[in-house]
């Protein structure tokens, strides 16, 4: 099984161009995916990704997932 994120608008929409900052890549693991997210998701954020939603193959494991800062 391998995972991947979807980036998202803050109106859920989601974003076909992907910024630079993302990555279309498949992860082996669901930690493998976690560990990236933890390590780019301000780079993320910059590039105006406001969401993001965790998926094994076609399946939602979570999300959307902010990554604005809780106020």
């Amino acid at each position: 099984m391998s995972y991947t994120w979807r980036y998202e608008h803050v109106d859920g929409s989601v974003i076909v161009n992907l910024p630079a900052s993302a990555t279309g890549e498949q992860f082996p693991s669901q930690s493998d995916a976690e560990n990236w997210i933890g390590e780019n998701w301000r780079d993320l954020l910059s590039d105006g990704v406001d969401a993001v939603t965790l998926l094994a193959e076609d399946a939602v494991v979570y999300g959307p997932m902010s990554l604005h800062p809780a106020t």
